[in-house]
C-alpha cells in the first residue's frame, strides 16, 4: 500500500483544529470559577454548560470509535447483523433512563463525580473501592478505541500504528489538560460536527461502487453472505438479553456520563441533555450502520481488496476503515478518517478526564488530604490527566488484549457500580456492610463466569455453556445479569441485618468497626466526609441551581439532607422542614 501525504496532511490539519479549539476553549473560561473552586470548573466546568454544548458534549462521549466501528463490524459479521448491533439502542435507552431516574437526584444535591454520593454514605474506605472498577473501565476503554485508532489510520494512510496512537494520545490529553470539561465540552461539538459530516459524505461514494449490491436486497437475501438484517438464535436469545442489559443498565454509571450530568446549570436541564444525547446516539449510529451493510453487500474479489473477504482475513472489526478505503476515492476515505479520528478523541479525552476528576476529588482529597488548597487539587488533577493518558497509550501499544480487559471492566461498572448506585440513591437504610458484602459476592460471580476475550475459563459453568474453537467455555446464561442482582440483594439483606443486629443489641457496638450503624447519624461522622454545602441542596428539584457555588470540606449536611432524596411536592417540603 502506498503512503499517501495527502491523507496525513489531512489529519495533522485536523488534529491542530482540534487542539486549536481546546486550548481557546481554556483560554476563554481560564477565569471561571471563583478563588478558591478552580477545581471544581475544571471537573464540571463551573456548572454553566448549556443544552447546545452539552447535548454535543454527551452524544460524542458516547459516540466513539468503538461505537462507530463497532455497530459496522457487528452488522457486517455473517450470522449476526443488525440484530446484534445492541450499542445504539443499549445506549440510546441508557442515557433515557439515566435522565429519568439518576440525573436529577444527583444533580440537585450538587455533588462533583459520581462517586460522592457513595462516600457521603458508606464512607472513604467503600468510596476507595468502588474507584477501582470505575478507574479501570475509563483506563481500559480509552486503551481499546486508541488502538482501533492506531490500526484505521494505518489501514488508509499506511503510516506507523505505534506514531498515529501515540499523536493522537497526545494531542487528546494535551487540550484536556490545559482547559479540563470546557475544553472537552468545546472540542465535543466540533469533532461531532466532522462525525457526522465525515461519514455521511462517505456512505454515498461507497454505496455507488460497481461492486456493491443493493442493500435493500442483501437484508433479507443471502447475495454474498448471509443477510445483514441478522437474527437471533433461540439458543442464544439469553445472551443477547444479558448484553443488552449490560448496555442498558451498564451505560448508566460512568463519571463520563455524571459529569454532563453535574456539570448542567439545573436538575432539568441536566435531565434535558440526556434525551437529546439518546437521540444522537441513535442518529450517528445511521452511517455507521449503513457502512456494515454495504461491507456486507461487496463482492470484494472485484475490489482491490481482492480475496479473501475480510470476515476470512479475520478483518472483520476493521470493516469500517476498510469500506473508506476500497469502495471510496482517496480524498472521501480521509474524510471518513478524520470522522473515526474525531469519534476517538471524543471519547478518549472524556475518559481520561473522568478518571483524573475521580482520583483528584475522591481518593486524594476526601480520603487523604481533606485540607489540601484548591490550587493543589488542580495540580493532582492535571498530573493525573498526563499519568491517566500515558498508562492508557501504554496499554493500546504493549496490551494485546486491550478489548478483553475493557469487556472485563465494563461488566465490572455494570455488575458492582450499578447495583450499589441503586441502593445509595433509592433504597433507604442500606450501610458499609452491606455495600462490601454486595461488591465482593458480584465480583466474585464474574471472575468465575470466565472471559474468553481473556482466556480465562469459568469456575461455574452454568446451564447450555459450550466450548469455543480455543476450548474456552462459553457462557449461555445470562450471568452477567445474576451477579448484578445477586450483588443488588445482598447489599439490601446485609445492610438490613447488620441494622438489626447492633440495633437490637445482639453484636456490642465496639463491634461497628466501621462506624455504619451506631455511629452512623451522630454528628460527628456526618462531618467524615462532607461533599456539599448545606445552601446547595435544593429542595424544589426544579429550580436552577446556582452554578458558582463553592464545594468546599468545611460545609455541612443536615441528615435528612444527606440521605434522603427530596421531591419537589410542597407536602415533601414540608415534612422537610418539621
Amino acid at each position: 500500500m502506498a503512503f499517501h501525504l495527502e491523507g496525513l496532511v489531512a489529519i495533522v490539519v485536523f488534529y491542530l483544529a482540534i487542539l486549536a479549539v481546546g486550548i481557546w476553549a481554556a483560554w476563554k473560561t481560564k477565569n471561571t470559577g471563583s478563588e478558591g473552586d478552580r477545581s471544581e470548573a475544571i471537573i464540571v466546568g463551573g456548572r454553566d454548560i448549556g443544552l447546545l454544548v452539552g447535548g454535543f458534549t454527551m452524544t460524542a462521549t458516547w459516540v466513539g470509535g468503538g461505537y462507530i466501528n463497532g455497530t459496522a463490524e457487528a452488522v457486517y459479521v455473517p450470522g449476526y447483523g443488525l440484530a446484534w448491533a445492541q450499542a445504539p439502542i443499549g445506549y440510546a435507552l441508557s442515557l433515557v433512563l439515566g435522565g429519568l431516574f439518576f440525573a436529577k437526584p444527583m444533580r440537585s444535591k450538587g455533588y462533583v463525580t459520581m462517586l460522592d454520593p457513595f462516600q457521603q454514605l458508606y464512607g472513604k474506605r467503600m468510596g476507595g473501592l468502588l474507584f477501582i472498577p470505575a478507574l479501570m473501565g475509563e483506563m481500559f476503554w480509552a486503551a481499546a478505541i486508541f488502538s482501533a485508532l492506531g490500526a484505521t489510520i494505518s489501514v488508509i494512510i499506511d503510516i506507523n500504528v505505534n506514531i498515529s496512537v501515540i499523536i493522537s494520545a497526545l494531542i487528546a490529553t494535551m487540550y484536556t489538560l490545559v482547559g479540563g470539561l470546557y475544553s472537552v465540552a468545546y472540542t465535543d461539538v466540533v469533532q461531532l460536527f466532522c462525525i457526522f459530516l465525515g461519514l455521511w459524505i462517505s456512505v454515498p461514494f461507497a454505496m455507488s461502487h460497481p461492486a456493491v449490491t443493493d442493500i435493500g436486497l442483501t437484508a433479507v437475501h443471502h447475495v454474498h453472505q448471509a443477510p445483514w438484517l441478522g437474527s437471533i438464535n433461540s439458543l442464544d436469545i439469553y445472551t443477547w438479553l444479558d448484553n443488552f442489559l449490560l448496555l442498558t443498565l451498564g451505560g448508566i454509571p460512568w463519571q463520563a456520563y455524571f459529569q454532563r450530568v453535574l456539570s448542567s446549570s439545573s436538575a432539568t436541564y441536566a435531565q434535558v441533555l440526556s434525551f437529546l444525547a439518546a437521540f444522537g446516539c441513535l442518529v450517528m449510529a445511521l452511517p455507521a450502520v449503513l457502512i456494515g451493510a454495504i461491507g456486507a453487500s461487496t463482492a470484494w474479489n472485484e475490489t482491490e481488496y481482492g480475496v479473501p473477504d475480510p470476515m476470512s482475513k479475520k478483518e472483520a472489526d476493521m470493516i469500517l476503515p476498510i469500506v473508506l478505503q476500497y469502495l471510496c476515492p482517496v480524498y472521501i476515505s480521509f474524510f471518513g478518517l478524520g470522522a473515526v479520528s474525531a469519534a476517538v478523541m471524543s471519547s478518549a479525552d472524556s475518559s481520561i478526564l473522568s478518571a483524573s476528576s475521580m482520583f483528584a476529588r475522591n481518593i486524594y482529597q476526601l480520603s487523604f488530604r481533606q485540607n489540601a488548597s484548591d490550587r493543589e487539587i488542580v495540580w493532582v488533577m492535571r498530573i493525573t490527566v498526563f499519568l491517566f493518558g500515558a498508562s492508557a497509550t501504554a496499554m493500546a501499544l504493549l496490551a494485546s488484549s486491550v478489548y478483553g480487559l475493557w469487556y472485563l471492566s465494563s461488566d465490572l461498572v455494570y455488575i458492582i457500580i450499578f447495583p450499589q448506585l441503586l441502593c445509595v440513591l433509592f433504597i433507604k437504610g442500606t450501610n458499609t456492610y452491606g455495600a462490601i458484602a454486595g461488591y465482593l459476592f458480584g465480583l466474585v460471580l464474574r471472575i468465575t463466569g470466565g472471559e474468553p476475550y481473556l482466556y480465562l475459563q469459568p469456575l461455574i459453568y452454568y446451564p447450555g455453556c459450550y466450548p469455543d474453537e480455543n476450548n474456552i467455555y462459553i457462557q449461555r446464561f445470562p450471568f452477567k445479569t445474576l451477579a448484578m442482582l445477586t450483588s443488588f440483594f445482598t447489599n439490601i439483606i446485609v445492610s438490613y441485618l447488620a441494622k438489626y443486629l447492633f440495633e437490637s443489641g445482639t453484636l456490642p457496638p465496639k463491634l461497628d468497626f466501621l462506624d455504619a450503624v451506631v455511629a452512623r447519624y451522630s454528628r460527628e461522622h456526618m462531618d467524615k466526609a462532607t461533599l456539599v454545602k448545606s445552601d446547595n441542596i435544593v429542595l424544589n428539584e426544579l429550580a436552577p441551581v446556582n452554578p458558582r457555588h463553592s464545594l468546599t470540606l468545611s460545609s455541612t449536611f443536615t441528615n435528612k439532607e444527606a440521605f434522603n432524596y427530596v421531591d419537589s411536592s410542597p407536602e415533601l417540603s414540608n415534612t422537610e422542614d418539621d
